[in-house]
Order: structure tokens, then sequence, then C-alpha cells
């Protein structure tokens, strides 16, 4: 009889536990999102007198819900003037997520290199600086493993550059794909 009634109990709260929502819900499914991808760049080089394009190539590191890590690098290859404006840096980003896009803000930090062949000197004249790039935009989620970046805007500050520093600016299309 005592062991009916241990057996009726025992039954009795595992068939409520269900009920009573007992069970512990997953806090977490994964560390975070990555995204590797590239685009094509259009930047105003605030060197010279016209626009330089070329590629760009990031990726995204989001391990909170509103923040995460961008790294890109941009790498110019159509300077009509023989001016290329490179940069390659790092920095955090924050993210305001929807349903179906991704706006976010990012600060990034890093070394520009900058390459002329203007003047009488056969010889590219290079140097890198310092750099940091302040922007945003829109990142739209097309498919499970697939983000298209609809519009980037950043605004890069090379301040060591002679004799006051630079200010380009550059806008950017792309896609990306997301690593789950």
């Amino acid at each position: 009889m005592k062991r009916n009634n241990l057996i009726v109990c025992f039954a009795f709260v595992l068939g409520m536990s269900n009920m009573l929502h007992a069970q512990a819900i997953p806090t977490a499914s994964r560390l975070g999102s990555f995204t590797a991808g590239a685009g094509w760049f259009l930047s105003n080089p605030d060197f010279g007198q016209k626009d330089i394009q070329g590629m760009t190539f990031y990726s995204d590191f989001d391990f909170a819900k509103y923040i995460g890590a961008e790294g890109e690098i941009h790498y110019s290859f159509i300077i009509p003037t023989d001016v290329s404006e490179n940069h390659y840096v790092l920095g955090p980003r924050f993210i305001h997520p929807q349903k179906h896009i991704e706006e976010y803000a990012k600060v990034l930090f890093g070394a520009g290199y900058f390459r002329s062949q203007i003047g009488n000197n056969p010889l590219p004249q290079t140097s890198t600086y310092f750099t940091y790039v302040m922007g945003g935009g829109i990142d739209v989620h097309v498919l499970r493993h697939l983000d298209i970046r609809a519009i980037d805007l950043e605004v890069q500050k090379w301040p060591g550059f002679p004799p006051n520093g630079l200010t380009p600016w550059s806008g950017s299309v792309g896609a990306a794909y997301v690593f789950h």
C-alpha cells in the first residue's frame, strides 16, 4: 500500500511539472552572430578633384542584442587622379534590430594608407596614418544566411595627414553571409 501511494504521488508530481512551468527555459541558444561580406564603395578622398571607388570587405560579430564589433577594409582601385586612400579599421557597433532590418552605428579605429603619384616624382609616395571612422547604415535580412547591406555611410578622419588632416567620406553597398 505504501509503495502504491509513493508511485501515485511520484507520477502526480511529474505530471504536474509541465502545467506548473517547472521546466527551465533556455536563456541563450548561441554566443553571437557572425557575418562576413563584401561590397562596393564610392569615396570623396578629400585630396584631389575626383571620387575614388573600390571594394570593401567587412565582418560583424554581434555578441549581444544591441552591441557588436565590426572590422572593415576599403581597397580603392578606380583612382582617376592617381590618389588612393585605403583603410583597415576595427571597433564597436551599436545595433537597433527590427524584424527584417537592422540599423546600426559604428565607431572604428585603425590605419589609413595613402598613395599618390601626383607631381613630377615617378615613384609613388606612400604613407600610413592613424584613422578613425564614424558611420552607420542599414542591413536587410533577405534569407536565413544572407544579409544585404542596403547602405553604409561613413566619415573618416585622418588627423596626422599634413598639414591639417584629411576628412574623406564614403558610401557603400554589399552582401554578407550570416553564420549561425
